[in-house]
This record gives structure tokens, sequence and C-alpha cells, in this order.
């Protein structure tokens, strides 16, 4: 309620009173502009909030849109929103003075004050936007001065530049007075403007953009835009990678679309997730229409089934089942070959991609001649072989003597495979010191073919044997020039014709009777010859003109591997080419290493070693194999890189061919039973000698009886050797090496069997006497003799009796007979009874009568002949 002016006056006080246009009603409080919180414990808050009405429009007269406000009349608020609109054809704004007011006295106290606060919200407008008028004015005298100036400097940097221009145009006429007079009088004068005059313009510059003439609309909303953009925070910019383009900063408005050519466009973020989901999408509808889905499948050497099936993304029963179907029984974890894994990729409707893992090895062995240096002669490599007690090792250590420098170094070190001489005639030779024969092929057969000649040691009272036979097979199949050496011409039974005799049936025709052989008496005892044989290995190395690059890096060949108490893995290498040097990094076959020490055959420490050298390598991270070639690398990654896939490339090589088998082969192992195997445990001195005695030990197996090592290695016996021969029964095969203090002891308290042995042939005799013990007897029919029925006879207790002749041999009791009837036979049994009258007898000669009962069968008839046999079990060999 209010107070009037006559209440006021006259301090009298009416009572409470409704308007005829007041009701009473009751408000919410959020229309009050207040809020009562509550809190726990029952603790209550009123609070003051903002109060925003909904805001409605309806169409006036003249097809405008007015706000309809509570308590307003329609034509406030039509004029009210169209003097805020402002139209399109309206000028600028400027300050209007406020219009006068109405008579209000009609109104009521609400709508007068709702009328006050439109119109002040007018008066607020008009004034805002002038203010934002003035100040767009300012901003875009502020840009054309900044353009003007920015004109002001290009026109100053163009004029400078042409300066420099007419300077040098002059200095070079100058130069040239005849070439550049008509040059000068063709081309028109340029003004080239003053600094005065270029300070003019930019004093004049912001006079000219304080006067521009007034800007378009979409110049005005660019401005605006830039300024919104200016005001914004600035957004910190993703860090590209070094190389990418960097990506686009803040928004991306029209102008800078239109005009902002530089700036490469690339895909958004939210594109690219776009893409992948789709391609997702049909990948997983593919997978619901049960579309098979058509891979590239790279095969290698070796892989395993299950390995397979995933690149394949098949289940691994279904490729076992393939791979049964295809005859090769193989489980989930065994590994197959290339070839079988192309055929079951093949038969899934896949593609299959053929690499070899082989490719890291390219580069690794460097051409001859690529790293420069001059070549030169090398000392010949000459390997000694021929038959058991020949004199081989005699004559190696008469060759040895004849070295002068061995007495200043104290003698040779043993077991280094090979070594070097030097001749009275100043001449180097380089011997081989092989284990065998089977050796040597070995050796061979992994391309370490490092023998230039080789000399066979027959003996002159002995003649060729079958191990010198041997000899000259793996001579023959070598290529090699052969010096024959007839040893022990110091014996009184010599006969050097007879060895030149057997040689021809061999095809080795000596000199003397017209071949190219050179066959040299010797004696290692007395001396005799050896000048003569130096003389012919050295006349020999000439023909072959043999030559080595020194100055390149070193390659050679381990020709024996040891493992050594407190050095570790000793490799006796020859080189081949190059020199190894201390400090070299190297790859021998599935082992690689750094070169610590150097010890050639004298045990002196050098720091490099030249071709056809025999040196000791220490260094080496594991024991390589006899014949393994040994390569310097550049580094030693790639040393390691090589020597781990050798490793795995072999291991996958021995799970192949172990993991293998067709389905025939399993059918017939297990109808006739596994072979009996005789399970061992071999270690030796070297590596070389493991070698010839598991080859050997290979060739003794038959389909019966074969030999199972279950560990090899190189080095004396321990107590795990033990442990393992005890769980497997096994023998332990010991050459050249013992066996330490305590696993002497395990051995004794479990009866683990070692058998020591120091020549390779008796260690083979033996083994193979154990694999003939372990073969089944044969059984053989030894005939006894023939008897006649002369009478049939029947006993109560015994059946009937056949009352016989013997008309040949004789008839033993409990032997074997057959009933032969019109030369038939119809029964073959045991003979049960033999009685002579009525004494059971153990034997009945030719000519006498006996009586005869067989077991379990009684269809005798007279005139039936017997014939009696027993069966002899011989035992085999091998």
């Amino acid at each position: 309620m209010t107070t009037t002016k006559e209440e006021k006056t006259s301090g009298e006080k009416k009572p409470l009173t409704l308007g005829r246009s007041k009701k009473l009603e009751l408000k919410k409080t959020v229309e009050t502009g207040q809020v009562r919180q509550s809190f726990s414990h029952g603790r209550t808050k009123t609070v003051q909030v903002e109060v925003k009405r909904k805001r409605t429009y309806r169409a006036g007269e003249g097809g405008k849109m007015a706000e309809v406000r509570p308590g307003g009349s329609e034509a406030e608020a039509e004029a009210e929103t169209t003097f805020a609109s402002g139209g399109a054809s309206s000028p600028a704004p400027v300050a209007v003075p406020p219009p006068p007011l109405e008579d209000l006295s009609n109104l009521t106290p609400a709508e007068r004050e709702a009328r006050q606060r439109a119109i002040e919200q007018a008066h607020v407008d008009r004034e805002r936007r002038a203010q934002e008028e003035e100040e767009r004015k300012q901003r875009e005298a502020v840009e054309a001065e900044r353009r003007a100036r920015e004109e002001a400097e290009r026109q100053a940097l163009e004029a400078e530049e042409a300066k420099r221009t007419a300077e040098e145009e002059a200095t070079r006429a100058a130069a040239s007075p005849t070439a550049a007079a008509p040059a000068a009088e063709s081309a028109p004068e340029q003004a080239v403007p003053t600094p005065e005059e270029i300070a003019a313009k930019q004093a004049q510059a912001p006079k000219e953009g304080a006067a521009a003439p007034k800007r378009k609309p979409a110049e005005e909303a660019e401005s605006a835009e830039n300024k919104k953009r200016s005001k914004a925070k600035p957004v910190p910019a993703p860090t590209a990678k070094k190389g990418e383009p960097r990506r686009r900063q803040g928004k991306l408005t029209i102008s800078q679309a239109l005009e902002d050519d530089s700036e490469e466009r690339v895909r958004s973020l939210a594109a690219l997730k776009r893409q992948r989901e789709r391609e997702k999408q049909k990948s997983r509808e593919a997978l619901q229409k049960g579309a098979k889905v058509l891979r590239e499948v790279t095969v290698p050497e070796a892989i395993t089934v299950q390995e397979l099936a995933n690149r394949m993304a098949e289940r691994g029963g279904e490729v076992v089942k393939a791979l049964f179907k295809m005859g090769v029984m193989a489980t989930i974890t065994q590994t197959i070959d290339a070839d079988t894994a192309e055929l079951v990729v093949e038969e899934f409707g896949h593609k299959a991609k053929r690499v070899s893992a082989d490719d890291i090895e390219i580069g690794l062995r460097a051409p001859d001649g690529d790293e420069g240096g001059a070549v030169s002669g090398r000392p010949p490599v000459i390997t000694i072989m021929g038959h058991v007690d020949h004199g081989k090792t005699s004559l190696l250590d008469a060759l040895r003597k004849t070295d002068v420098a061995s007495h200043e170094a104290g003698g040779i070190t043993q077991h280094i495979g090979a070594y070097q001489i030097v001749t009275p005639a100043g001449n180097k030779l380089t011997f081989l010191d092989t284990p065998g024969h089977a050796a040597f092929t070995e050796m061979r057969a992994r391309g370490a073919d490092v023998t230039d000649i080789v000399i066979l040691v027959v003996a002159a009272d002995d003649g060729i044997m079958a191990q010198t036979v041997e000899a000259i097979s793996h001579a023959k199949a070598a290529e090699k020039p052969i010096i024959v050496a007839i040893n022990k011409m110091d014996k009184p039974d010599a006969n050097p014709d007879r060895v030149k005799n057997e040689l021809l049936q061999h095809e080795l025709v000596p000199e003397d009777m017209g071949g190219d052989i050179i066959c040299v008496p010797v004696s290692a005892t007395t001396g005799l010859g050896l000048d003569d044989l130096e003389e012919s290995i050295v006349l020999q190395a000439e023909l072959m003109e043999l030559t080595a690059n020194a100055d390149r890096r070193a390659e050679g060949v381990v020709v024996e591997a040891k493992l050594e108490q407190g050095r570790g893995s000793v490799a006796t290498v020859l080189v081949r080419r190059g020199s190894l040097k201390v400090g070299d990094i190297f790859v021998a076959g599935s082992e690689s290493g750094r070169v610590r020490a150097l010890i050639n055959d004298r045990g002196e420490q050098v720091k490099s070693a030249g071709p056809s050298e025999p040196v000791e390598v220490l260094g080496l991270s594991g024991t390589p194999e006899a014949g393994d070639e040994l390569i310097v690398v550049e580094d030693d990654a790639r040393a390691r890189e090589v020597a781990a896939f050798r490793h795995e490339k072999r291991r996958q090589t021995e799970l192949a061919s172990q993991g293998r088998g067709t389905l025939d082969q399993m059918l017939s192992k297990i109808k006739e039973g596994e072979a009996q195997s005789l399970p061992v445990v071999i270690k030796t001195d070297v590596h070389g000698s493991l070698e010839a005695i598991l080859g050997a030990l290979n060739r003794l197996g038959t389909d019966e009886v074969r030999v199972q090592v279950l560990h090899s290695g190189v080095g004396g016996i321990n107590e795990s050797d033990i442990t393992l021969s005890r769980a497997s029964e096994a023998i332990i095969l010991a050459f050249n090496v013992r066996a330490n203090a305590q696993a002497r002891e395990l051995a004794r308290r479990d009866g683990v069997d070692i058998r020591y042995y120091s020549i390779i042939y008796e260690l083979i005799d033996d083994m193979k006497q154990a694999l003939s013990g372990m073969l089944a007897p044969e059984q053989n029919e030894r005939f006894l003799g023939y008897a006649e029925i002369r009478e049939v006879f029947s006993v109560s207790k015994s059946g009937k009796v056949a009352g016989c002749m013997i008309t040949e041999g004789q008839v033993k009791r409990g032997a074997r007979v057959r009933l032969l009837r019109d030369d038939v036979v119809i029964h073959d049994g045991v003979l049960k009874t033999l009685r002579r009258f009525k004494d059971e007898v153990r034997e009945v000669q030719q000519g006498y009568e006996c009586g005869m009962a067989f077991e379990n069968y009684q269809d005798i008839q007279k005139g039936d002949r017997i014939e009696c046999y027993e069966i002899v079990e011989v035992a085999r060999t091998l």
C-alpha cells in the first residue's frame, strides 16, 4: 500500500485495506528473488538469487514483433523493440534527448514502475550503442594508421632497393661506358625518392588513414571478428614433431580460409577417427557374416604349428587336422619346415610368402680384393693321415724337431690341433693335427676346406690297411694332391715296392711308374728321408701358387675348440686370409666374441696372426664346433645378431628333424616296436674328437639297436653328468678327460659306470660289442632224423602212441617234430614221450624201435613219417 499526501499531512493512520484492483495472493519465493537452503541437522538459510523471466513476443501493428511485458502496453513494447532493433536502413545512432514524460497518473504504481524501468533501459541501450560505435571508429582509425605505416615502410624499402640497383648499374656503366651509353639513352628516367620525400609520405599517412572512406559491412564484421580473436584467451599450440606441419591454432574464419593459402590443410583427428571406426565396423560385419578374410602369410624356413595358425588367424586344432590329412603327425608345439607350412597355407586358401632369414648374413663375408692390399704367398697347410700304428705321430714328432725356433720357446703346446714349423731352408709349413678321418670329413662338410696337401703315411712292413683306404677316399673326395710317405724304412722287413704296387689298386700311380704321386721313403726313428719329404712339400706348394691378402679383415676356420678352467672357451683358429688382431670382433659359427689374447703354437702371445698361421683365440662367448668359419665384423651388435640368428637356425633345424614323422612311420613303429637304445653320456677333451665319436656311433645304429646320446660336451666329468646318467641308467664315455673328486664319489655311491678311453677305436669297438649284445639272437633249425610209424596204439593214460622205427639220424625227447603224410606237413609240435619198451629214454638212434606221443595232437596214422629237429640260437653281430 502507498501513503497519500493527505495522510502524511494529517498524521492520522488509516486502517490497512485492499484496493479495488488488488487481490491477495501468495508468490513463490523464487519469484521474489529469495531461496531457502536446507542443511544437515535442521539448519536453513535464506539467500538472494537472480530472477530471470521468460521473454515472449507477438506480432503488433505493422507486422513487427513486440515483446510482451507484464504490466506494460503493447505499443510501448513495440516501440521499445523497434527502437532496440535499429533496422538496417536506420542511420548511425546519435545522442537523442529523452522523450517528454507522458501522463502516468492513470497507471497503477506497479505499471508506472515498470514503464519507468523500460524507459531507463532504453536510454542505457542507446548510450551503449553510441559508445560501441565510437569504439569502432577508433579501431578503424588505428587500423588505417597501421596500414599507412606499413605501406610507408614498404615504399622506403623499395626505394632503397631501387637506389642500390641504380648504383650497381652506374658502376657497371662506368666500367663499360661504350655499352652503357645506348642503354641509358633508351631507358626512361626513373626518379628515386629521397629520404625527405619518404618521411613526408610517412607523416601524411595517418591523416590519410583518418580520412579513410566508410568501410563496408563485411569489413566491419571482419574487424569485429578480429577484435574478438584478439580478446579471446590464447590456446596453447600442440607440439608438432620434427618435420611435420604445424596444426592450425584457434578457429578458422572466412577471411583466413579465403586469404591464407600458404598453410597446407590436413585431415582433422575427428575425420581420421571416423575412418578407422568405419573400417572396424566393416571388419566386424564381415566376421559376423562369416566371410573368410584371405591374408598373405609369411612363411620362414622353420615355424611351429601354433605360430602358423596365429599368422593365418585359424584355429590350432584345424591346422593339426590339416597336417594329419596330409600324412604329417605334428602337435601344436612342434616345428614344421617351410614346404609343409606352404602347403598348409594354400590348403586354407591364403597366400604364402616365402622369406629367407639368411639375408642377415649378406655382406658378412667380403669378396676378394675389396679392402686393398698386396697379395703375397702363404705357407701350405698339410694334413697327415693314415692307418693306426703306421707312424703318423712319430712322423709328426720327427718333423717338429726340425723347427729351430721351438728350442727357444720351450716346445710346442699340447692339443693345439695345428702348428707351424720352419725348415732349415727357411720355409714355413703348417700342419693340421685332425683327430681321425671322420673329423676331416666333418670339416669339409661344413665348407672348411682348408687343407692344401695330404700326406698319406703307409708302413713299409705292413702295406695298405683298412683305414689307409679310408684316408685315400677322403683325400680323393677333397680333390687335394697326395704325397705318400712310406714309413718304417729302418725295419728289416720293409718293402716299399709292395706299397707302391698296392697303391696301383686304388688308382694312385707313383712317379717312378709313370704317374704323378710322389712317394718318399722315410723313417721317423732315424730321420731318414725327412729332408726329401720337406722338399717335396715345398715343391708341391710352389706348383699350387698359394697366395693370400694380409691387409684385410681376417677370415679363418676353427680347427679345434675346447673348454679350459680359468680360460673359458678356447678355439684353435687357422687364418685363411687377412690378419687377425687383438681386439677384433668376430663371429665363429653360432658364437661371437672379441679377441682378448692370441697364442701361437709355441705358447707365445702375439698381437696378430697372418694367413696360414694357427693361433689359439681367447674371448669367445661359447664353444664353437670344429670346422666353423671365423669372420671379423665391424661392430659388436652385428656379431651378436648374426650369432643369435645362427643359433636359432640350428635349433629350429634340430627340432624340425626330430619332430616330424609320417603316418606310415608311426604305424610301423607301433607294429614292430621301438628300436632298443643304449643311453650314453659323452665327454671329450676337444670338439673334434667329440664329432668323430658321434659320427662313428651314429653309423653303428641299425633298425633294431642304436646309441642314444643323452648329453655330449667338451670338458671334464662333473656332478651333473653323474646325476643325468643315474636318472637315465646311462654309461659315461670319457675320452681323454677325467672326473673330479666330487663326481667320482657320487658315481661310486650311485653305481654309475664311467669308462675312460684314450684311443677312439677302442671306444667304438666297445660300443659295437655292447650293441651286438642287445641284438636278438638268430634262431637256426638243425635236422636230427626221420622216423616211420609202423603201428598206432591206444593207451588209456597217454592217448594214441605211435610205434616207430628210426630210419635216419636220431630222435631226442623234447625236440620239435613235424608229422608228414604223403610228404605234406600236417602238424608241427613238440615230442612229449619217447620210450624204449617200458622205459623213458632221452634219445633213440637209427635202426632202433621206439614209441612216440605228441603233445596236444592225436590224429596219427600208420605209414606217416616223423621229422625231428631242434632250434639253435646264434648270437648276432653288427
